[in-house]
């Protein structure tokens, strides 16, 4: 049985926000929670949060003042945290006729309960990551695009090389962490014990493009990959026949010692 929240209320606000690389949540998970598989948790008065290892937190029903608090009181639980946090705004609605539909950032429930804030938080958790690295990608993506345009003209600065290096492990982490960490794609182990809950999910899944924007991002992701190796591929081709132009210099000058040991000192 579902647990019914925000009894006295018809609407309720939410905010994502994407504050770190990590949460370690298992101090709190030996506190008072209402839910895991995501750990939700009070904040303010009345309010929740819904907190992600990842590093993404939703929180619902939060004043603007005790939502500060509440990330104040947080912080020491943020790994590696971002001085500028991508964040995402919703509104819940309750209308037991239209739940699940989605319109300009508002959300319509038929309910109001822990395991529906746990799918919205879901979705809007991803959506914030999502954000976060489709920015990132993108000024990596800017960085990389003169060298592509370069090496129409030309293949011999070898300062690529290190830049080059750079962007791609950047970009092996990006995908790393929207693939391995964050499970993009994958349903939340909710849905096993609430199935009836797999509608309202896809529906907001769909609403907020997260399986055609993780599409999108990873194919950025790999034509960044595809280019840097590309580049690479061809710096080192160059540096391995400046070597062989090396080795024929050599040998030509060694010829020529040797002719001048026969034709000259004879």
């Amino acid at each position: 049985m579902q647990k019914t929240i925000f009894t006295d209320k018809e609407t309720v606000k939410g905010r994502a926000l994407f504050l770190g690389e990590s949460l370690d949540l298992k101090a709190l998970e030996t506190t008072d929670y209402f839910a895991t598989q995501p750990l939700v948790v009070s904040a303010g008065e009345q309010g929740y949060a819904v907190l992600f290892r990842y590093g993404a937190v939703v929180v619902f029903g939060l004043s603007s003042v005790e939502e500060a608090s509440f990330l104040t009181n947080f912080k020491p639980f943020v790994g590696d945290p971002f001085s500028s946090p991508e964040t995402e705004e919703v509104v819940l609605k309750h209308d037991q006729s239209t739940g699940g539909r989605v319109e300009n950032g508002t959300i319509w429930l038929q309910e109001f309960s822990i395991e529906r804030l746990q799918i919205v938080a879901d979705i809007l958790a991803k959506s914030v990551v999502l954000a976060h690295y489709e920015i990132g990608t993108g000024k990596v993506f800017d960085q990389i695009e003169p060298f592509a345009e370069t090496l129409q003209r030309s293949t011999k600065n070898e300062r690529w090389g290190k830049e080059l290096l750079r962007q791609l492990g950047r970009t092996l982490s990006i995908q790393h962490k929207i693939v391995g960490r964050v499970e993009i794609i994958d349903k939340p182990e909710l849905l096993w014990d609430a199935p009836e809950l797999e509608r309202l999910y896809l529906r907001l899944e769909n609403e907020y493009e997260i399986r055609e924007r993780h599409l999108a991002l990873e194919r950025k992701l790999d034509l960044i990959s595809r280019t840097a190796e590309t580049v690479l591929d061809l710096l080192q081709h160059n540096t391995a026949l400046r070597v062989e132009w090396y080795v024929v210099i050599l040998i030509v000058v060694e010829i020529l010692l040797s002719l001048y040991d026969l034709f000259v000192k004879v």
